[in-house]
């Protein structure tokens, strides 16, 4: 279970860093950079003097480059190295059937965000589209998580249930946190409210201007994550749970954070574009130790002789 494990970690950093530079592909404007799927101008792989002898394109080879090498990423290095896990998976299907079916549920997921991929590009990148994206980007990302947690040998801790829910919460609202902040890029509302934590001087605008209500429901749902973060964290300290899962909970929380400050600075500063890639960033770093922490719990709440015989079966791999 040792290569499954590392396998499924090395995949899970891939796909944060594919998340992350999806957003620096789209506060660059360069989502459209590639106008077809899956090649770009009719070239898988496109050089500078192809670019130069095109029609004026609207991009530089630059942007081009971003956009092609985050589809590098996702087709040659992650799509592949998925497909290596499930066969791995597959080998040890016996002792782990559940995990073979996560891996099953992973390769459903990947094929998906590709297909949402080409979507992406033929709907000339709508906020809508863009969101769905991204967020089945997120539960691939929290597969790969669940499989290296699976695989791992679980320390022993404490799991009550309502900290079990409250983490389940915390997870749904900082999915829905994120994906949100999408929609805001990407239709152009970073900057609907002039003012933070007021919008435009009000506490509750006039929600009928759709940018104005995109970007209020966003910070409002980053209000409620933050203030759910930090209970979690504080009944995770409180409750009996190992060190190192409870740290999951405290990270997240002060992540959360900085991620609401950076969020104001954005307004204040008046510099969203460039700081559009560190928000989504910290945001997907949020969004992965309250899963983290959530898949530990989870794993905790199996019951104590199938975790024992698990233990044993991973120590002896």
């Amino acid at each position: 279970m040792t290569a499954i494990r590392r396998l499924a970690w090395t995949i899970a950093a891939l796909a944060f860093a594919l998340i992350v530079l999806g957003a620096l592909v789209r506060a660059t404007n360069s989502g459209l950079s590639c106008p077809d799927w899956p090649t770009c101008y009719g070239q898988w792989v496109l050089t500078p003097s192809e670019f130069a002898q095109l029609p004026d394109t609207g991009y530089t080879y630059g942007q081009v480059m971003l956009e092609w090498v985050h589809r590098l990423i996702a087709g040659v290095f992650v799509g592949p190295l998925v497909l290596v896990l499930l066969v791995l998976l597959f080998l040890r299907r016996r002792e782990h059937p559940d995990l073979l079916a996560a891996g099953a549920v992973l390769v459903a997921l990947l094929v998906v965000q590709k297909l949402l991929g080409g979507i992406t590009v033929l709907d000339r990148n709508s906020p809508w589209s863009v969101a769905l994206h991204l967020g089945n980007a997120m539960f691939v990302l929290a597969a790969l998580l669940w499989i290296a947690v699976r695989a791992s040998p679980a320390a022993h801790t404490e799991a009550p249930s309502g900290l079990r829910a409250l983490a389940a919460g915390c997870w749904v609202l900082v999915f829905a946190t994120v994906t949100s902040a999408a929609i805001v890029a990407k239709s152009g509302a970073s900057l609907a409210c002039s003012t933070w934590p007021s919008c435009d001087g009000a506490l509750l605008p006039d929600l009928a201007d759709p940018l104005i209500r995109a970007n209020f429901t966003h910070r409002l749902l980053a209000a409620l994550s933050a203030l759910a973060l930090s209970i979690l964290a504080l009944r995770a300290m409180r409750a009996a749970t190992a060190s190192g899962t409870a740290r999951l909970a405290e990270a997240a929380a002060i992540l959360v954070w900085l991620e609401v400050g950076l969020g104001a600075l954005t307004v204040w500063s008046e510099i969203a574009t460039e700081l559009a890639v560190l928000h989504q960033a910290l945001g997907v770093a949020v969004f992965a130790s309250v899963t983290l922490f959530w898949w530990r719990l989870r794993e905790a709440a199996r019951p104590e002789a199938q975790r024992a015989a698990d233990g044993l079966a991973l120590r002896g791999a």
